[in-house]
């Protein structure tokens, strides 16, 4: 209840105002079964966004940070998100991505939309990074259609490090849903999964006209900081 809520009374309507956001392609995400939405990550303000222009719910992966900040805010930022039905992900060895993962096969299993940034955390740099394979497992394991998505104009608006989006014009697009059943059974294999999440990217390059960079994002992050000396490259 309180996902409609925020989407059709509280947030919804003013983000409509604040960002005047352009959607392209909506009617490309299943009306109804389940389906992996994969998109680029440039902003805190992807989480909202994305849901308030979509005609379905939608749950993410959100990582487990947002739900553990220490004091009043880090309360109010872990109480927002769990009344969203949002999923915290802890991101810190295998065992931890292997609970993230049935917990977003439980989605899917209920036949609904499973929102997930294959990047694994926010650009530092407006660049689009190389994707982790957890939503090529998602995707063969549950036998769903990937629908890639582009946020356009997002970090302009929250680049990481800025507490407050500025007002601004934004571009969501969404692309023809993905068929990977030919990789049916393939879940285990590496090279598939790596070739099933490569294709994902490119699909979302090809919608937000990024530069793509062929690293991780946080070993990108790393050696800029490295560069200048060890000196910190912003906040993930």
């Amino acid at each position: 209840m309180f996902y409609h809520l925020l989407k059709y009374v509280l947030l919804g309507p003013l983000l409509r105002v604040l960002f005047r956001p352009r959607i392209e392609g909506v009617e490309r995400v299943p009306a109804e079964g389940a389906a992996i939405v994969a998109g680029n990550h440039l902003s805190f303000s992807d989480h909202f966004l994305m849901p308030a222009v979509l005609r379905r719910r939608i749950t993410f992966l959100a990582k487990r940070e947002y739900f553990t900040g220490p004091g009043l805010k880090g309360r109010l930022t872990a109480a927002f998100f769990r009344s969203a039905g949002q999923i915290p992900v802890d991101r810190s060895g295998r065992a931890a991505g292997q609970a993230a993962i049935e917990e977003g096969l439980g989605v899917l299993r209920r036949g609904e939309l499973l929102g997930i940034y294959p990047e694994g955390t926010r650009s530092h740099d407006g660049r689009l990074y190389k994707g982790r394979v957890g939503v090529a497992v998602l995707a063969l394991r549950a036998g769903v259609p990937v629908v890639p998505c582009a946020m356009v104009g997002t970090f302009e608006i929250q680049p990481p490090g800025r507490r407050l989006p500025r007002p601004g014009r934004v571009t969501i697009r969404f692309g023809e849903p993905l068929d990977f059943s030919r990789f049916a059974g393939l879940a285990e294999e590496r090279v598939v999964l790596r070739a099933v999440t490569d294709e994902i990217m490119q699909a979302i390059l090809r919608l937000s006209g990024q530069e793509y960079v062929d690293l991780y994002a946080p070993e990108a992050k790393a050696a800029q900081a490295r560069k200048h000396g060890g000196g910190a490259a912003g906040p993930a």
